[in-house]
């Protein structure tokens, strides 16, 4: 696989990123303002963990490292803004597979 494609995703990403944090921010008024926690949280971990994903060209393992962190992504973030925007909480079971992958990610770059 090409390593670079690996920039593109971070790219992608990073787009996907500030369009949902900016969404957060300005446009997001939920019912129950516990809620808009949720999103900070979700648009934290998504923005910070693209910002390492652009780093996974120039690790030994980019594609595990890469995959990692956007299968964490997609996982954590993604569910964590299904719950805010539903408001809706049964929908948070892939949050914690998404934390898993991050650790495992960042813990790849030990070999």
């Amino acid at each position: 696989m090409d390593r670079q494609l690996w920039h593109k995703v971070a790219a992608i990403s990073g787009v996907v990123a500030l369009g949902l944090g900016t969404y957060g921010a300005h446009v997001f008024k939920p019912q129950d303002p516990a809620y808009k926690d949720v999103w900070h949280t979700a648009s934290l971990y998504h923005l910070v963990h693209t910002a390492a994903l652009v780093a996974a060209p120039i690790t030994k393992h980019p594609n595990v490292f890469g995959g990692l962190l956007t299968a964490g992504i997609l996982a954590f973030s993604g569910t964590c803004y299904t719950v805010a925007f539903l408001e809706d909480r049964k929908y948070s079971t892939l949050a914690p597979f998404g934390g898993f992958a991050f650790i495992a990610a960042w813990g790849s770059l030990f070999f």
